[in-house]
């Protein structure tokens, strides 16, 4: 979802905006100021320019001074309330501002662009509403935040107390939002008269967890029933424990709103004065009624200039989220680090990139010292999936350590892994591994949990699956596009798979074998044409399950060797397959797939299934809720182009252009030393 703002700031040529805080020379402010129209610069401003200042920090006074001299107009600049995983003094850029040209958010000494839009802007389109609510449940259900460095092992406080949100000492939202340290003194005071033997919490604000700056409540102040929270824990928790929220003028109090409170405010924030918040401080002006999605529509819809990191151009909030919770996600899975084991030399790097960007992930071949290893720093480990073995569980069992298994997702490269192709996606599941049936995999819980996805997700599932569609894409896109000539009837594709794959030692019955699957189907479809398409690992030689010329001849109509299968799925009436993965891919597209095993998309009522699947596999999820656990909540992705974790949209971007996703010459050579040792894929595999 592009923004309009772009097309329309080329519509005319960039004015000048002129700036004396070195804050504005960081490039992606630099950068998003100029998609929006404003070309930085310094110098002496003309009246018909206008001069930047950043809020109202301690610097905007050398700006304001300037614009009284020269007649400029003056534009407000500042983070927008979504802003990166660290705060800013970690030297992490914002993912949006707010440019304001009448004031800022969090001064209430006169109206901003945002209480303007809040006083005056109809609030009634039904799409921007929808929207409003949609970003408030991913907020919620995502639990990200202005700051997003939560650690999730990290618990809140137990139930049932008043929650007061501590601020840093001297922001410019407390001196500008009628509020001083006094207040925080009076919020603690009132909260302990008019709540007797209440429990308290206070929370502590990131920035001052982080060391950066002091904040009002001391250490000493935990006493008797009072306690002060400055664990990493999630601001969303904390919220769905507290009874009560007490804020001076703190975002939290915003999205206290969006949890459902209606928060005791003592300061003069933006979101007060709307009908939402107990004021007791009131802004006499501010008398319109607002429901909580049209405070968030104007807050985080209308008010906010969004950036996009991995196309570096404006967007709209849905891009922001998207992305946002990609990089939260990545944060605290690997914020504590990580052992691996049973990982392959030439994956290392790209482990290390997935997963180790944030904290030390260090490889170990020997098992025994991996779990040891793993059990001393208190984190968890990581295994390839393949190479988990049942004295591998045990050991991590008995040592309390989290084993997380690790695969390619279905979305991966440009080339094949077998020929060392890097992916651009990767799982981790902490339950078992979506090719195993045997045991729930963490795909198959978030399968099970996606027929209450909201509306928003299966909208944005249902985008991604027509642009698959429309692109082409599949696991690994290669193979020529030209299709043999097929003969009329009813086609029927049957996707040949590597014999020794796990998904059919784990997945299927007394069919198992290549050769079973076309004799079965055959027999069950005896005046069908059969297509039968081999894996292309099995065709370079790599892997196992070739089926000999005669034996194919005799039961396919044809042999579809080194053809994309995705405009053969177009061709074709149906699929019958083991457990590949063609069979999703071929349910994106509308084909019917039949299963004889049990892959991770059979037993949900989507397909015909002949396996042995799972009694477990009750729910019955629509297709699209299928395609967002499966391609949006269970994989990570990572672009090639930033380096940076990224949503699955990034990812596809990537794999239709081709960038990013060719693999190396050192990779092609080796892949080349690989065929020739195919039979000894014990030493590379």
């Amino acid at each position: 979802m592009t923004s309009d703002i772009d097309s329309a700031a080329a519509d005319h040529p960039p004015r000048r905006l002129f700036v004396y805080n070195g804050g504005f020379l960081n490039r992606r402010i630099r950068r998003i100021l100029a998609l929006s129209g404003w070309r930085v610069t310094t110098g002496r401003p003309e009246p018909d320019d206008w001069v930047g200042v950043w809020g109202r920090s301690p610097t905007s006074a050398r700006g304001e001074a300037m614009a009284a001299r020269s007649g400029s107009r003056i534009l407000r600049v500042e983070d927008a309330l979504l802003r990166s995983i660290h705060p800013g003094r970690s030297g992490e850029p914002p993912i949006g501002l707010h440019l304001d040209r009448t004031g800022i958010h969090f001064d209430s000494s006169a109206p901003s662009d945002l209480e303007t839009l809040l006083a005056t802007h109809p609030l009634d389109d039904t799409n921007l509403l929808d929207r409003a609510r949609d970003a408030m449940t991913r907020l919620r259900t995502q639990e990200l935040s202005k700051y997003n460095a939560f650690d999730p092992a990290c618990p809140p406080p137990a139930p049932g107390y008043l929650l007061i949100i501590d601020q840093t000492a001297g922001d410019a939202s407390i001196k500008h939002g009628a509020a001083t340290s006094t207040t925080f003194r009076e919020m603690l005071a009132i909260a302990q008269i008019e709540h007797p033997g209440q429990r308290i919490v206070i929370r502590t604000h990131p920035e001052s967890i982080a060391g950066h700056r002091a904040g009002h409540y001391l250490p000493e102040v935990a006493t008797g029933q009072i306690e002060i929270c400055s664990s990493p824990c999630s601001p969303w928790q904390l919220l769905e424990g507290a009874v009560e929220v007490f804020t001076a003028s703190s975002q939290l109090g915003f999205e206290a709103i969006l949890a459902g409170h209606r928060p005791r405010v003592f300061g003069q924030p933006f979101y007060s004065g709307w009908g939402l918040t107990e004021d007791e401080n009131p802004v006499i002006r501010r008398q319109r009624r607002l429901t909580r999605a049209q405070v968030f529509a104007a807050a985080m819809i209308l008010y906010p200039t969004w950036y996009d990191p991995y196309r570096h151009r404006l967007c709209q909030l849905e891009d922001v989220i998207d992305g946002l919770e990609a990089r939260a996600r990545a944060y605290r899975e690997d914020n504590r680090g990580s052992v691996a084991t049973g990982m392959r030399l030439w994956k290392r790097r790209h482990l290390k990139a997935f997963f180790g960007s944030r904290a030390r992930i260090t490889f170990r071949d020997n098992a025994d010292r991996a779990v040891a290893e793993a059990r001393q720093r208190q984190v968890s480990l990581l295994a390839w999936a393949g190479k988990v073995h049942s004295d591998l569980e045990s050991a991590a069992q008995a040592s309390n350590v989290d084993l997380v298994r690790v695969e390619d997702g279905f979305l991966r490269s440009r080339g094949l892994g077998a020929m060392l192709v890097p992916p651009l996606s990767l799982v981790r599941d902490d339950l078992g591994i979506y090719y195993d049936p045997t045991q729930e995999s963490r795909l198959e819980r978030l399968i099970s949990q996606a027929t209450t996805l909201p509306a928003g997700a299966l909208l944005r599932a249902e985008d991604l699956r027509r642009r698959l569609i429309d692109t082409g894409l599949s696991k690994y896109n290669i193979g020529t596009s030209t299709l043999p000539d097929l003969p009329p009837g009813r086609r029927i594709l049957v996707p040949g798979q590597v014999e020794d794959d796990a998904s059919i030692r784990l997945g299927c019955g007394d069919i198992h074998t290549n050769l079973g699957l076309l004799q079965a189907t055959r027999s069950a479809n005896p005046d069908a044409v059969l297509i039968y398409k081999p894996h292309p690992d099995v065709e370079a030689g790599l892997r196992p399950g070739a089926i000999s010329d005669a034996d194919a001849s005799g039961l396919a109509d044809v042999v579809a060797t080194g053809v994309d299968p995705i405009p053969l799925l177009h061709a074709v009436d149906a699929v019958w397959t083991l457990t590949s993965l063609m069979g999703f891919e071929a349910l994106l597209r509308g084909v019917p797939v039949t299963c004889l095993g049990a892959p991770f998309y059979a037993g949900w009522g989507l397909t015909t299934d002949a396996g042995p699947v799972p009694e477990r596999r009750n729910a019955w999820p629509t297709l699209d809720a299928l395609v967002h656990a499966s391609l949006i909540a269970y994989p990570r992705y990572r672009d090639p182009i930033t380096g940076l974790p990224c949503p699955v949209e990034v990812a596809v971007d990537r794999l239709e252009t081709g960038q990013g996703t060719r693999s190396p010459t050192v990779n092609r050579s080796l892949s080349k030393l690989q065929g020739l040792l195919a039979s000894r894929s014990g030493l590379w595999r």
